[in-house]
């Protein structure tokens, strides 16, 4: 049997079927979860973030009208909802205690030769992860989403300016002042990046 079409999905959900409401879940969460992550730099807001996403979803299912596809519509609902718990949690400062966790790795015997990046190559490489993260971390939200969603979601200019219904060109040139921003916020770590 097939997978049943996006669209298809939607009415089943709209006539009340919430199996049909999880299986649009279970397509669409890794890639709610990706944005929400790479918007809070941060897991349980990322996961805070994707939950409240998806009950708007559900609530907001009718008012879909398929101009855009689910997914970018949902793009366009993670990216409301990172905005507006940004602006209730505003001068509260949360840590989360997982992330103070290390985790022991257990330990295999290399049966093969192994050709995958040595420990300096994976340190250096998270520590350019990290620093990036941390970097767009610091943008404003505005230009935040714009790096995200054009530079790790891979989004056309014509679907970012469909999802925050804004002109292609005002989202040309508004992504290229947020990578001057970033750009000049990575400059002390530039010999990390090769520069």
């Amino acid at each position: 049997m097939a997978p049943l079409e996006d669209r298809q999905l939607i009415e089943r959900c709209r006539s009340g079927d919430r199996e049909a409401f999880d299986e649009l879940v279970r397509r669409y969460e890794k890639q709610a979860y990706n944005l929400a992550y790479r918007l809070s730099g941060n897991y349980d807001d990322a996961s805070d973030v994707v939950v409240e996403a998806f009950v708007r979803v559900f609530q907001g299912l009718h008012t879909f009208r398929g101009e855009a596809n689910f997914g970018t519509w949902l793009h366009r609902v993670v990216v409301n909802t990172f905005l507006d718990m940004r602006k209730r949690s505003k001068g509260r400062q949360n840590v989360s205690l997982e992330e103070q966790l290390e985790l022991d790795g257990d330990t295999l015997t290399r049966q093969i030769e192994d050709t995958s990046p040595g420990p300096e190559e994976l340190v250096e490489k998270e520590e350019r992860e990290e620093v990036l993260q941390r970097a767009i971390a610091q943008l404003p939200p505005e230009r935040r989403i714009l790096i995200v969603l054009y530079h790790f979601e891979n989004l056309s200019y014509e679907e970012i300016a469909q999802m925050l219904n804004l002109p292609v060109g005002t989202v040309k040139s508004r992504l290229n002042r947020a990578r001057l921003a970033l750009r000049e916020i990575l400059q002390p770590s530039r010999e990390l990046f090769g520069g």
